[in-house]
């Protein structure tokens, strides 16, 4: 393939491939010219605060920006240049066939590599506490400083939502994920930096690439899977990803740090980030991004592979209606701007309100919930018990989010689950006030906002994935995403100010921009349940009819 050549039809490759393979080298040699200093701390049990860099460090570091820039210029295809390039006409893409099928082989595995590169992504930053305990000490900080590590990671996965969001609108799903990856090498370099000052600065770069891979994983798996299983295998997609996620950093706390320091926490970031780029044969680019674009042959190939059953039905209406293609999901939407305009303004209005609102209480009210239980009565012990006791009673509430977003209603299971988060702030507001609990009450409260949190949260973004339209769903789901981060910075800025030390307080306060969004989401939202993209946008061209 030439340096300037377009993808061809059905082909998963790079624009650049050569640029994009040497960038990889350099970036995988420039994280490991850190390794020697690294290793030379294994008799201090990998202690190397307070060293200086080498000739080898600053080299690689060197590199790792120069491999990055290249791969990027390998792998990111100028969109305008193929918007003009002349498209052989093969007759309009079939996504109304391709929304029928079963599913198959294709896409099951398209969903085994999106499950493993959402584990690695939420791996990083659920990592941030595991290496907390070991930074601060190494470094000599306060928990207040260490504090901005979680500070800075939540900047960085708010911002890199909202500008992988618009990158993948740019540049193509596909492009946009693995960008991610090679953020993820060349941030693996935080496991060897002498200074507080630089983890916090490659704390940021990994957090904008975690929090950018999200929904744009999830953009794909919206414009790839079948209508008719699309609502429960974006649910459980990320309740599945979460999960893994958090089991991988927990594991690799209990077997790594102890051989070798919280540094090797950050380190897995190499192997991790190199598993998504292997994994990028299975990994296609979405047919109506590349109808969008104008590569409507590419996106025929795509389809064409995930059809199964459907391919010889999709090529005799291609003999029986030759002529040019056509792009099924028209809009008007052409910037980010239009967010917030027309029937999708209320909509992202109220899905942000609840990203903020969720945010809030997962990066406050529940950090604080162990310190605020002992107020009510409990013991630090006992606290702690009744959160993990609580917790396992939670799990099967994901199984209950898939069943009632598959078979009930998209729109009304997330009104649902806010109302229930509302209702469960509301009662730990009553017992604050009337000073009246016990174990059963807190327990009931407990498990009811987890079980709601958790359902809010794996629907937002997979609800967002399915209501914008295709220039603007992974901008509308990047923005969506950022608003729950955000909504964690928050909660971390008002935990330092004392605010949720007021139980009753701040479950009222959280629990208003929550009915907020239940009403507007009632109001503005529109059912996606079982339908095609293109119909979605259809409905969403009509006036609201509530609910």
């Amino acid at each position: 393939m030439s340096a300037h050549e377009p993808m061809q039809p059905g082909e998963i490759s790079f624009h650049r491939p050569l640029a994009f393979w040497f960038g990889c080298i350099l970036l995988t040699i420039g994280v490991l010219s850190h390794a020697p200093m690294f290793l030379m701390g294994a008799h201090t049990h990998y202690h190397l605060a307070g060293m200086p860099m080498d000739t080898g460090m600053l080299v690689g570091m060197a590199l790792i920006p120069l491999g990055l820039c290249l791969s990027g210029y390998g792998l990111l295809p100028r969109i305008g240049n193929l918007r003009l390039t002349p498209q052989r006409t093969v007759g309009e893409c079939h996504f109304h066939l391709a929304d029928g099928v079963a599913l198959n082989r294709r896409h099951w595995t398209l969903v085994l590599v999106l499950v493993v590169a959402l584990a690695v992504d939420v791996m990083k930053p659920a990592t941030l506490g595991f290496v907390m305990p070991g930074m601060t000490r190494e470094y000599a900080i306060s928990r207040e400083t260490g504090a901005l590590l979680a500070l800075v990671a939540l900047t960085g996965t708010t911002l890199g939502s909202i500008l992988w969001g618009h990158l993948g609108d740019l540049f193509g799903r596909r492009s946009a994920i693995l960008l991610s990856a090679l953020m993820f090498i060349g941030t693996a370099i935080c496991g060897a930096m002498p200074t507080f000052g630089w983890n916090l600065a490659m704390c940021f770069l990994m957090g904008a690439s975690a929090g950018g891979l999200l929904p744009i994983a999830f953009t794909l798996m919206a414009e790839t899977v079948p209508a008719a299983h699309r609502g429960w295998l974006l649910v459980a997609l990320g309740g599945l990803g979460t999960s893994a996620g958090y089991l991988l950093a927990a594991s690799a706390a209990t077997w790594l740090e102890p051989l070798f320091s919280w540094r090797a926490l950050w380190l897995l970031g190499l192997p991790t980030g190199a598993l998504i780029i292997l994994l990028n044969r299975w990994i296609p680019e979405s047919p109506r991004f590349l109808s969008s674009v104008g590569l409507r042959d590419a996106a025929q190939q795509v389809l064409l592979r995930f059809s199964g059953n459907a391919q010889g039905a999709i090529e005799a209406d291609d003999a029986d209606h030759p002529g040019p293609p056509i792009v099924e999901e028209q809009h008007p939407i052409a910037s980010m701007r239009q967010l917030m305009r027309g029937r999708h303004a209320m909509l992202t209005l109220g899905l942000v309100v609840c990203g903020i609102a969720w945010g809030l209480t997962n990066f406050g009210f529940l950090l604080w919930l162990p310190s605020n239980l002992v107020s009510l009565g409990i013991d630090p012990a006992g606290s702690s018990a009744l959160l993990a006791r609580s917790a396992v009673i939670a799990l099967p509430g994901i199984a209950l989010v898939v069943w009632l977003y598959q078979r009930w209603s998209s729109v009304r299971s997330l009104v649902l689950f806010i109302a229930l988060s509302v209702a469960a702030l509301a009662a730990f507001m009553l017992m604050a006030l009337l000073e009246r609990s016990s174990a059963e009450m807190t327990t009931a409260a407990t498990v009811a906002l987890l079980v709601s949190t958790s359902g809010v949260i794996a629907m937002l973004i997979p609800y967002a994935a399915e209501i914008y339209p295709v220039h603007l769903r992974g901008s509308g789901s990047g923005v969506i995403a950022a608003s729950s981060k955000f909504g964690g910075i928050l909660g971390a800025g008002l935990g330092t100010l004392g605010f949720f030390e007021n139980l009753a307080m701040s479950a009222a306060l959280i629990a208003l921009p929550m009915v907020a969004a239940a009403l507007l989401l009632a109001r503005t939202g529109v059912e996606t349940r079982g339908l095609r993209l293109e119909e979605i946008q259809s409905a969403l061209g009509k006036p609201a009819t509530g609910g």
